[in-house]
C-alpha cells in the first residue's frame, strides 16, 4: 500500500500570549512580504514587531490568547485523511504553518520519518499569491534540502472556483442572506485580505482570483439582482492598498442603509482576521455608521463539500502529467499576470 503525505500549508499563528511577538517578527522578515533588502528587513521587522506585538496581543485576547488556526486546521486535515482513503493508498496530512509551529521543517521532518512515498502540496489559501502560497512553498523547499528529503512531490497551486469550496460558500452564504432579508434587500461584501497595490501591479493574480471567486459564488446563488462587491481588508501601513477597503463599504452600506453580509471567502479556517476585524471591530464599525443588519459568515472550516473539493485536488495532482495543478489542471490565470506559478 502506497504512503501518500499531504501537506496542508498555511499561515499559522501565536499559540500563546508569548509567541505573539516572534510570530509577527517571522512574518515581516519574510522577503514575500517585506520587499527590501535583508540587511535592512530583519532589523525593519524586529522593530515592527515590537511596535505591533501589544496590539495584537489584545486582539488574540480576546478569542482565548491564541489563534485557532492550528486546531482548525488539525480537524480539516483528520477530515481529509478519511475522504482520501482507499484500499490503495495510506493517507496522511501533515501541517506545515510559514510563522508559527508547526513550520515546514517540523513536517518534513514528520513525513520523512513516516517514510512516504509520495507528497502532494495542498495550500489552505485557495486564491494564489506570492505573499502566501508562493511563499509557504519556498520555504518547505528549503527545509526539504535541509533534512535532505528527496521524495517528489506534487503541487497544487489554486482552486478559487472549485466546486466543492464554491458549494461550501454557497451555502453558508444563502443562510446568511435569507436571514438578512427582514431587515430590507440586502448586500453581500466578499472580504479577502488585501495586499499593498504595487504587488498586485507586479503581476500578482491574488486579486483576479478573488473576483473569480465572487463571481462562481454569485452565480451559484442565482439571486437575480443580488448586490455584492468585492472588497479587502487587513490594511496598514502608509502604501496604497487594493481596495475598496471593507470598511469603506460598510461606510457606504451605512449611507445607504442597507443590512450587510460579510463573506470572508480567502479564508477557509477562522483566525483572527474572521473572528476579531470581521465579528468585532467591522460589527462594531458597521452598528456606529447605522447598518440595520450585520452578519459574519462563518468559514468553510471541515464542511464536506469543501473537503471532498481538496480530496479531488489531491487525487487531480497524483495523476498529472505536470507537477503544478490547478483545479483545472492547466494555468487559469491571464497571461499577463507575471506572478502565476504556471508561467
Amino acid at each position: 500500500m502506497k504512503k501518500l503525505a499531504v501537506v496542508l500549508l498555511n499561515l499559522g499563528g501565536p499559540d500563546s500570549p508569548e509567541a505573539v511577538r516572534p510570530f509577527l517578527f517571522n512574518l515581516f522578515r519574510d522577503k514575500s512580504i517585506l520587499r527590501v533588502p535583508a540587511l535592512i528587513r530583519w532589523p525593519l521587522a524586529a522593530f515592527i514587531a515590537k511596535k505591533r506585538a501589544p496590539v495584537a496581543a489584545k486582539i488574540y485576547a480576546l478569542i482565548g490568547g491564541r489563534s485557532p488556526l492550528v486546531p482548525n486546521t488539525e480537524i480539516q486535515a483528520r477530515a481529509l485523511e478519511i475522504a482520501l482513503g482507499d484500499a490503495q493508498t495510506q493517507a496522511r496530512c501533515f501541517i506545515a504553518m510559514r510563522y508559527w509551529h508547526p513550520f515546514s521543517i517540523e513536517a518534513a521532518q514528520q513525513v520523512q520519518e513516516w517514510g512516504a512515498d509520495e507528497i502532494v502540496l495542498l495550500p489552505l489559501y485557495p486564491q494564489w499569491s506570492t505573499t502566501t502560497t508562493s511563499s509557504s512553498l519556498r520555504v518547505w523547499n528549503e527545509a526539504c534540502a535541509t533534512i535532505g528529503l528527496k521524495t517528489p512531490a506534487r503541487i497544487v497551486c489554486c482552486y478559487p472556483t472549485e466546486a466543492g469550496f464554491i458549494q461550501a460558500e454557497v451555502a453558508k452564504i444563502r443562510t446568511a442572506l435569507n436571514a438578512a432579508r427582514s431587515y430590507g434587500p440586502p448586500r453581500l461584501l466578499f472580504s479577502a485580505h488585501g495586499l499593498p497595490e504595487r504587488i498586485v501591479k507586479s503581476g500578482d493574480p491574488y486579486q483576479w482570483q478573488c473576483e473569480q471567486t465572487a463571481k462562481a459564488i454569485v452565480a451559484a446563488l442565482d439571486m437575480p439582482g443580488l448586490d455584492w462587491v468585492n472588497c479587502y481588508q487587513s490594511r496598514v501601513g502608509r502604501m496604497k492598498w487594493i481596495g475598496p477597503s471593507t470598511d469603506d463599504e460598510l461606510h457606504r452600506a451605512g449611507a445607504d442603509k442597507v443590512p450587510v453580509v460579510v463573506a470572508p471567502i480567502a479564508f477557509v479556517s477562522e483566525h483572527s482576521e474572521t473572528l476579531v476585524e470581521i465579528e468585532i471591530e467591522y460589527r462594531h464599525l458597521a452598528e456606529e455608521v447605522g447598518v440595520p443588519y450585520f452578519a459574519r459568515v462563518d468559514t468553510v472550516g471541515a464542511d464536506a463539500a469543501f473537503i471532498g473539493g481538496l480530496a479531488s485536488l489531491v487525487r487531480g495532482a497524483r495523476v498529472a502529467s505536470t507537477q503544478v495543478t490547478s483545479e483545472r489542471g492547466g494555468r487559469i490565470c491571464p497571461p499577463n499576470f507575471a506572478g502565476c506559478c504556471q508561467r
